[in-house]
């Protein structure tokens, strides 16, 4: 009888503590995760900063934290924390307890290794009694966003076109023409776009006239990525790792552009996944913010086709516009079919430019 009622006590004190510390275990118990910065570069070490705090006057017996995050941050280990990776994801696990009206706060280093607009929505906690009676869980909702733009490469690391694009770039800045600074009328010459035509000056004189323009000091450059290898390759990129390069040096040319007092803008054939919010095409612009924003869009680039490169420039050409425009096409093949959309945006007035990519020959072959 004895040992009924022992077993009686036991089972009571059981239930109680599970109601106690287990059934109310998540109750004012909050988690905060933010990062020491919302953008950064391929390559860079950032912190990510947890906060959780139990603000009853009981204490947590043990609380488990999960997390999913991109494999592609990479964690320096801690003892506190277990990591589960994957290709994609990576899986954090960690077990703690808390004692009452405590604060942690816990800081993991973390290297960005990929370009990329992640998102962190979510974190789930687990917390219980001593003995496991009760167990709840609740998921947390973060709405957390990171974007690690592509690296930004060093002269060394240039190809030697660049050097040259760029020193053609600064001698012709001083002499670039303004589409809205009109001077005067002149024969038409070969090459001159049909849109500068002055119809009234050529029934006049019986001889094609076109408006003669004035100059400007700020040329507009707008960059082209092209995502396909070669002219074989069909909707997945198959070698990411030259787009990867392409995407460095589309955003060292975009950041030295911006930082020379230039504007510069940015497009793509690419696909983006559509949680990214990454924009498809930038016009040229000037300063910092903008940049950002040009950062951010190659940031969002998918490694899958969206169109095919021709039909992009084809695009361009036939924008409704009166400024000239100098292109930068970075591209790892030259078709026919490029090349014929490249006179299309130079018959439009525009100035047509081809980086040379790196490894663009190897893969050619």
């Amino acid at each position: 009888m004895a040992m009924l009622w022992l077993l009686l006590a036991c089972g009571g004190v059981l239930v109680l503590q599970g109601l106690i510390l287990g059934r109310g275990s998540l109750r004012r118990l909050t988690y905060e995760r933010h990062f020491s910065t919302e953008t950064c570069y391929v390559g860079d070490r950032i912190e990510m900063v947890e906060v959780i705090e139990n603000g009853k006057v009981f204490p947590v017996p043990w609380l488990r934290l999960e997390a999913m995050l991109p494999s592609s941050l990479m964690f320096k280990r801690s003892r506190e924390t277990s990591i589960s990776e994957g290709n994609i994801y990576q899986n954090h696990t960690s077990l703690f307890m808390l004692r009452p009206r405590t604060r942690i706060t816990r800081t993991h280093q973390i290297q960005c290794t990929r370009r990329g607009i992640y998102r962190m929505d979510s974190a789930t906690m687990t917390g219980g009694d001593l003995f496991a009676v009760y167990t709840p869980s609740r998921q947390i909702t973060l709405s957390k966003r990171l974007v690690v733009y592509p690296e930004l490469l060093s002269d060394d690391r240039l190809p030697s076109s660049w050097k040259t694009w760029q020193g053609e770039l600064a001698v012709r800045r001083w002499v670039v023409e303004d589409p809205f600074l009109i001077t005067g009328i002149r024969e038409y010459a070969a090459g001159d776009p049909m849109n500068r035509i002055h119809w009234k000056a050529t029934a006049r004189t019986g001889e094609l006239q076109v408006h003669k323009h004035g100059y400007t000091a700020d040329p507009r450059v707008m960059i082209c990525l092209n995502i396909e290898v070669s002219e074989q390759m069909w909707n997945v990129v198959t070698r990411p790792e030259m787009v990867e390069d392409a995407l460095s040096y589309a955003a060292t040319c975009a950041a030295s552009l911006i930082h020379q007092g230039m504007a510069a803008g940015f497009t793509h054939n690419a696909s983006v996944n559509p949680e990214s919010q990454a924009m498809l095409r930038l016009d040229p612009d000037y300063g910092t913010a903008h940049l950002e924003n040009l950062l951010e869009a190659m940031a969002g680039v998918d490694m899958k086709t969206r169109m095919s490169f021709h039909e992009m420039l084809r695009l361009e050409a036939e924008r409704e516009s009166e400024e000239t425009v100098d292109y930068l096409l970075i591209t790892a093949h030259l078709s026919e079919a490029v090349r014929e959309s490249i006179h299309g945006l130079e018959n439009k007035g525009h100035r047509v430019s081809v980086a040379e990519w790196p490894d663009a020959r190897e893969a050619a072959v």
